[in-house]
């Protein structure tokens, strides 16, 4: 793909055709664009199109956009698959060489998105093969053009702030002082230089605006470079950075205020950013800070006192009550905060004013209810006056005790009696007064449980029984919706703590606010009821089981699906979420609601496939089908039919238009359809008319595809190995194994087919390709050996010696090189099988190694039958030992509760999640074995039976421990080995 004029407009062309509403001039054009990608020279015409300025802007930000994604996706592809390089190497070093002063030079709309690429590419690059980044940076610093020096401070704000979050390694150390050496002079330097600057041109509006701009950036950078670890350099300059924050914190530019009360201005991002610094010195360089730390109190305080409750000062607002609760939780800064007096104040002025609700929240809760709903009960309200003004509450009540208990106590005694004077008028001071127990009485807790340690000193079901049931007894579900949903939050947090009894109360009330108007309202609702339903007593038992909701089942389930019908929430993943954890709960109960349920969601499903855009939603939709076939074919299996005949249109329509986020979901709803049919005669044409489009490449290229594409094909090969043979369908599956195999990332997908084909597949072709096959995992061996793929190996190879027999395996070895099954027992099994952690495989391991020792001639009497007593004391290890700590992560998906692994972020391949409901059923494939020790003990006897007076003598190396163990497997399968 050459860099042309005609290339140039017709990627133009195309990038305007993805931001069409149309999906069918918008789906083929993103389609034509991913395929061409790859191509080389693609980048480089994408970082050519962006930087002609008589292209249309609206273009060239797709062209930035698509650039970043494309980044993204293909950077780091080398690093986890033994796949080719997805990127030439030639693009690599064009796209390094181009890009920084691209950025530089661009619009600020096209320079954030490619700042964001440089991120990325520096992620992987940086410093060791870009090492010229850093220095093309700060030579930039000189130019005294702040445009561009503001597109290097966003640039190193990028790349650097990943060190406030990643774990201390050497390697990260190394790179961080590489940075060091090479960025904190220059970066003190344009400090000062900047805050020079700042008072030259005092008066002149426009040029303070970009200063200032810098020096938020300068202050993200300083907080990037200090996260780790003090710096020496910052140690030794700290006089002149903390004296920087001291004149940012105070200064005063009247040029630079806004009228908007939303918006935060930039002296207001400077100030929050600078609360933010401190913040980070209070918390981690307690003793380097301290001579600081009394003109900062006085400073944030003077700065909390004075500003006002607009909404722009936020973020501002929320980092400054961080900081005094940092400085709250030091004992040696008590004496701070100890005088009554300063209590009274810091309660009165600042904690009570920041924890009530503001009309900018009740707009927000009125109009933008699921941004409401992110900020409250979803921990993203981090940055939020309230969220800081509770840790405060938070971290005083901890410290001060006593004296909190009593100051505010009687704040909630006026706030509550202020309430009854006038519930309808005065409902926000209630509000404000179940805040303030919720931060007071919170001692710690989890996301699962919520909170689960309180003060001892506030009485939470009382408190609840007073306050908060009367106010979920109203008759009218749409009065003070605000306080409505502050009242079901208050028993969502507090579960735990509150007692069956209570919840039990409570239940009937939630489960009635349902239908409520308001989108926060029922959210909560159902939100709360789906949380209550996950709770479980000390014996693990569901707390609220099926015979506890049954009799509310009837309005829990029609509550919930009417609210779906509600404006605004026909997508409302907590009410999705409700739904499936009420099916889940009531079991066989629910199947009285499932003509009703099941078409309606059908029909959302439906609806949804044109535009989805709630992954959450998505996935809990997903989670409910794939329950509700398991719960009415558990009671009628001939049930899946109509299963079928109501999913299979939209199943089709979903991969005949390609509809990549729903894909990997419909590959396992089917395959959850197949398992179901299990028994019940041959799989029926609809599927056999699916299968050949399960092998075409395009569809392995995603790689949320594969895990359960790989499932689904190994259910076709379980079920219907017969038809596959007929198909002549078999190459087209090897293949895939082959691609698998190759993978470091997707090995154990290929070894997962293999046991597969292995057990289910009947063809004699299948033998035939057995040596080819094997060619194939010892190239992949000798190429790229890794811990995971060799216990994989370990574990098919002694598959294959329980399925086919151990002669075999040693024949089919042989016949690619003489000697090397002596090798693969040496370098493989006695070295690497410890490492066989899932218990599973270690069973398959163990009674393939028995079958080994005693089956197989050519190991206990022939050429190998010096390996024999290792092989054996290996499996003795196995069975005693615990199994090695691997150095992967474990690939099977995560099971329970946890939330599914969504990828939401617009423009990538959507990710695999895995449908907790529609998991594969774990398969014993020697099932017949119930004891590994026990046949190992067995086979040991029939081999002594059958070679009388030679064991004694093979076993008389063993170490006394060693015979011991053996003994004790004897005694307990009741045989003699001697």
């Amino acid at each position: 793909m050459e860099v042309t004029d005609a290339n140039l407009q017709l990627l133009a062309g195309y990038l305007q055709q993805t931001l069409s509403a149309d999906p069918n001039v918008r789906r083929p054009a993103e389609k034509l664009l991913e395929s061409t990608e790859l191509q080389q020279n693609y980048p480089v015409l994408l970082l050519n199109l962006i930087d002609k300025a008589t292209v249309d802007m609206t273009i060239r930000v797709a062209g930035a956009i698509a650039f970043k994604n494309y980044v993204k996706r293909n950077w780091a592809a080398d690093e986890d698959s033994g796949e080719p390089d997805r990127i030439h190497e030639s693009d690599r070093n064009t796209i390094k060489t181009l890009i920084v002063t691209l950025m530089l030079h661009s619009p600020t709309a096209l320079q954030k998105q490619l700042s964001d690429a440089v991120s990325i590419i520096g992620k992987h690059d940086f410093p060791k093969k870009w090492p010229q980044l850093i220095t093309e940076m700060v030579e930039k610093f000189a130019s005294g053009d702040f445009n561009v020096i503001n597109g290097v401070l966003q640039t190193a704000h990028s790349l650097f702030k990943r060190y406030r979050y990643e774990f201390k390694s050497q390697l990260l150390w190394e790179e961080i002082k590489f940075v060091l050496d090479r960025m904190a002079k220059p970066l003190t330097d344009l400090l000062q230089a900047t805050m020079q600057l700042a008072k030259v041109h005092e008066n002149n509006a426009d040029a303070l605006k970009v200063i200032y701009s810098s020096l938020v950036l300068v202050n993200k950078v300083f907080f990037s470079l200090n996260s780790q670890d003090l710096p020496e350099f910052f140690e030794d300059n700290m006089n002149i950075w903390m004296n920087a924050f001291q004149e940012q914190l105070s200064c005063d530019v009247p040029c630079l205020r806004t009228d908007d009360d939303d918006d935060a201005g930039v002296l207001e991002h400077l100030r929050s950013q600078v609360c933010e610094n401190i913040c980070l010195y209070a918390r981690k360089y307690d003793e380097e800070f301290k001579p600081f730390m009394e003109n900062f109190v006085k400073a944030v305080w003077e700065l909390l006192v004075k500003t006002s409750l607009q909404t722009k000062y936020d973020s501002l607002v929320s980092n400054a009550l961080q900081f005094l609760s940092v400085v709250a939780e030091r004992k040696h800064y008590h004496g701070i905060f100890e005088n009554p007096e300063t209590l009274a104040r810091i309660c009165e002025k600042v904690v009570i004013p920041n924890l009530d609700i503001r009309p900018s929240d009740e707009e927000l809760f009125e109009d933008s209810p699921d941004e409401y709903i992110r900020r409250d009960i979803e921990g993203s309200d981090i940055d939020t006056r309230r969220r800081a003004a509770c840790d405060l509450v938070k971290t005083l009540s901890i410290n001060f005790e006593q004296k909190i208990f009593g100051l505010f106590g009687q704040y909630l005694e006026i706030l509550l009696g202020k309430y009854k004077q006038d519930p309808v008028v005065n409902w926000r001071s209630k509000d404000t007064a179940i805040y303030l127990v919720t931060s007071w009485a919170s001692r710690g807790g989890t996301q699962k449980h919520g909170i689960t340690q309180s003060s001892e000193l506030v009485p939470l079901p009382q408190f609840c029984a007073e306050h908060i049931v009367p106010e979920l007894e109203r008759p009218n579900v749409n009065e003070l919706p605000v306080l409505k949903a502050a009242a079901i939050k208050y028993v969502m947090v507090f579960r735990s703590l509150l007692g069956p009894q209570t919840l039990a109360g409570c239940l009937p009330q939630l489960i009635r606010h349902l239908p409520a108007e308001s989108i926060v309202v029922h959210s909560y609702a159902a939100c709360s009821v789906e949380r209550i339903l996950t709770m479980r007593d000390a014996n693990s038992a569901l707390l609220f089981g099926p015979q506890i909701i049954a009799p509310h089942a009837n309005p829990l389930v029609s509550g919930l699906f009417a609210t779906l019908a509600i404006t605004g929430s026909a997508e409302n993943e907590y009410v999705m979420k409700a739904i499936m954890r009420s099916f889940h709960v009531l079991q066989a109960n629910a199947m009285p609601f499932m003509a009703l349920a099941l078409p309606r969601l059908t029909e959302i499903l439906t609806f949804v496939a044109k535009n989805p855009s709630r992954p959450l939603f998505n996935h809990y939709l997903f989670e409910t089908l794939a329950l509700s076939i398991k719960i009415v074919c558990q009671a009628d299996a001939s049930a899946v039919s109509s299963f079928e005949e109501a999913l299979f249109p939209v199943f089709q329509g979903i991969l005949q238009q390609d509809i990549t986020e729903f894909m990997p979901y419909v590959f396992q709803m089917l395959s959850v359809l197949l398992e179901v049919r299990e028994g019940s005669g041959p799989i029926p044409e609809p599927y056999w008319a699916l299968f050949p489009c399960l092998l075409a490449p395009a569809l392995w290229d995603r790689k949320g595809n594969i895990t359960p594409l790989i499932r689904l094909l190994s259910t076709f090969i379980k079920q219907g190995s017969s038809q596959i043979q007929a198909l002549g369908k078999l190459n087209g599956i090897l293949g895939i194994f082959q691609k698998m195999i190759a993978s470091k990332a997707n090995d154990h997908e290929g070894f997962y087919l293999l046991h597969n084909l292995l057990v289910y597949y009947n063809g004699p072709e299948l033998q035939s390709s057995m040596r080819q096959i094997f060619a194939l995992l010892f190239q992949r061996l000798s190429l790229s050996k890794t811990a995971k793929y060799l216990t994989g190996i370990i574990v098919f190879f002694c598959l294959y010696v329980v399925k086919v027999g151990g002669s075999p395996l040693v024949q089919l070895i042989e016949e690619i090189q003489a000697g090397m099954f002596g090798m693969v027992l040496e370098r493989v099994f006695i070295t690497d099988m410890a490492k066989v952690s899932k218990e599973l495989e270690r069973k398959i391991v163990a009674v393939g190694v028995a079958k080994l020792l005693c089956e197989c001639p050519e190991i206990y009497s022939g050429q190998y039958v010096s390996h024999w007593l290792l092989l054996l004391h290996t499996l003795i290890d196995l069975f005693e030992r615990e199994p090695e700590k691997m150095p992967y992560l474990d690939v099977e998906a995560a099971t329970g509760d946890a939330e599914p692994g969504v990828d939401a972020e617009p423009g990538y391949q959507a990710a695999f999640s895995q449908l907790t409901f529609a998991q594969p059923k774990v398969v014993d494939h020697v099932a017949e074995v119930a004891d590994a020790r026990q046949y190992l003990a067995s086979s040991l006897s029939s081999l002594a039976q059958k070679r009388p007076g030679e064991l004694p003598n093979m076993l008389a190396p063993l170490e006394v421990d060693y015979k011991q163990m053996l003994q004790k497997y004897c005694d307990q399968a009741g045989v003699r080995i001697a």
